[in-house]
């Protein structure tokens, strides 16, 4: 069995794909986004060794978007506040000419609240380590909205809806 993403430990996993080393205070917290598996399935991708972002998320990316979310991506436009995007990041494994799910690295969420999150274009970040509701995210503004940022004609939203 190949393996694309190297397996290590979870905490380390976190730490290397959000390039920090554990939670802290904030003004603002996005909470856990409960039941995101049974919101709409947006798209999935897959990063391999070669890709530039390869070392801090290589794997298995599945993005959740729910309801008012999935509207923001169909109609386009800005995304109203209370619309929520998951980024479930998952090991991915090679095997028998296949590849699937291995464990959880990450679940990163995107809370749009103008107010509560003014300072990062209106979005709350925040990264979940593996399966627990352990925050990873210490800086919202240096560790996600610095690359979030090069995306403000699309409301710093990088997924489009697929049609």
């Amino acid at each position: 069995m190949k393996r694309i993403v190297p397996m290590m430990g979870l905490a380390a996993v976190a730490a290397v794909a959000l390039g920090i080393a554990g939670a802290g205070p904030g003004p603002a917290k996005v909470a856990y986004p409960d039941g995101y598996r049974d919101w709409t399935h947006v798209k999935s991708m897959v990063l391999q060794p070669g890709h530039p972002l390869y070392e801090g998320f290589g794997g298995i990316h599945h993005i959740y978007a729910n309801d008012k979310a999935l509207r923001a991506l169909r109609d386009g436009g800005a995304f109203p506040d209370g619309a929520v995007l998951v980024f479930d990041l998952l090991e991915a494994i090679e095997a028998d000419a296949a590849i699937s799910e291995g464990a959880r690295k990450v679940v990163g969420v995107m809370e749009r609240d103008a107010k509560r999150f003014s300072a990062t274009g209106g979005w709350g970040f925040e990264g979940f380590k593996g399966d627990t509701r352990e925050r990873v995210v210490t800086d919202a503004a240096g560790q996600c909205f610095a690359c979030h940022e090069s995306g403000a004609a699309d409301d710093f939203v990088f997924s489009e809806y697929r049609r």
